[in-house]
């Protein structure tokens, strides 16, 4: 009998096992003339020479398909280990950013959000700007995520200014961070369409994802991330230029925000609205401009914010 123990560098456990080992539990059915024991970042086997390399060769085929597309579901692993052509995802797979956990495929739909995802593969500060329903933060945080998978970054980081927008922080129940997160929950809800439910939560807990108000980043150095200044609008110039300083060397920021919505009080002026103006000439920063043509909610959305921008 010959043993044999495959590291898995390429690939986080919890993919390629499952929740519960559900997954991996798969796999063992189509080899059970070998012993197969998953522990930590390893897979231990024990079997014939030939039994050994053909399982060997499944799992590295079914680590090449999760580099590829950033998942790997029971289908996708009953089909490699099956032999079954791949059928190739619809549409340009180079258009796909993130294959979410139930099957949705996360990708640009409009020429403004493609712009802005090749402005993020050549800029290191890329600035979204357009009304609501735009998918501005959802592409970013797509772009984000996907940095994250294929390990071109370490860490993301997502903030907000937590600005009162005619509600009060003082009369929401619990402590600091339950008055905070209903501020920082798009971020969230974007997050959960990208990733399992488990890897969000491990992410969280271990900081490989970051979710904070603006004012938690002063005085930090954010290096080997993409940070992501979501309503960039409720943002002061000096909040602005706090932010965009702490970038460092192997980072990328992303800012968004919509300049017809801007909650700050009267006597403080929004930094996104002079950001062009500072920052525009400056080579490896780009200005996305967004529109009621790139909305991709509801219809009655882009007649909505039409209908407003005639009243201006």
């Amino acid at each position: 009998m010959t043993e044999k123990t495959i590291h898995l560098e390429e690939i986080s456990p919890l993919d390629i096992f499952g929740v519960n080992d559900e997954k991996i539990e798969l796999i063992k059915s189509y080899f059970p003339q070998l012993k197969i024991v998953a522990r930590g970042h390893e897979i231990m086997v024990a079997g014939t020479t030939r039994e050994i390399n053909s399982f060997d060769e499944k799992v590295s085929q079914l680590i090449t398909y999760y580099g590829k597309y950033h998942q790997l579901t029971k289908n996708n692993i009953e089909a490699i280990l099956s032999n079954q052509s791949h059928k190739e995802e619809e549409g340009n797979g180079d258009d796909i950013l993130v294959y979410g956990p139930s099957g949705n495929l996360v990708k640009a739909k409009t020429a403004n959000q493609r712009k802005l995802v090749s402005s993020f593969k050549t800029n290191d500060i890329i600035f979204a700007i357009g009304p609501a329903g735009t998918g501005k933060t959802y592409t970013a945080v797509a772009l984000a995520v996907q940095a994250l998978k294929s390990k071109q970054v370490k860490r993301i980081v997502l903030t907000r200014p937590a600005v009162e927008a005619g509600e009060s922080l003082g009369f929401l129940p619990g402590d600091l961070k339950e008055k905070l997160d209903p501020y920082l929950q798009p971020l969230y809800d974007a997050l959960r369409d990208m990733l399992p439910a488990p890897t969000l939560k491990s992410y969280l807990e271990k900081g490989v994802i970051e979710i904070a108000p603006l004012a938690f980043m002063r005085g930090r150095t954010l290096n080997n991330a993409v940070i992501l200044l979501d309503e960039a609008q409720n943002a002061t110039m000096s909040q602005l230029r706090m932010l965009l300083t702490r970038m460092g060397p192997t980072a990328k920021i992303c800012v968004t925000g919509d300049i017809t919505q801007i909650d700050l009080p009267a006597s403080q002026k929004s930094g996104l609205l002079k950001a062009k103006d500072v920052l525009g000439k400056i080579k490896g920063i780009v200005f996305i401009h967004l529109s009621e043509i790139d909305v991709v909610r509801h219809n009655l959305v882009k007649k909505i914010i039409t209908a407003f921008n005639k009243t201006k």
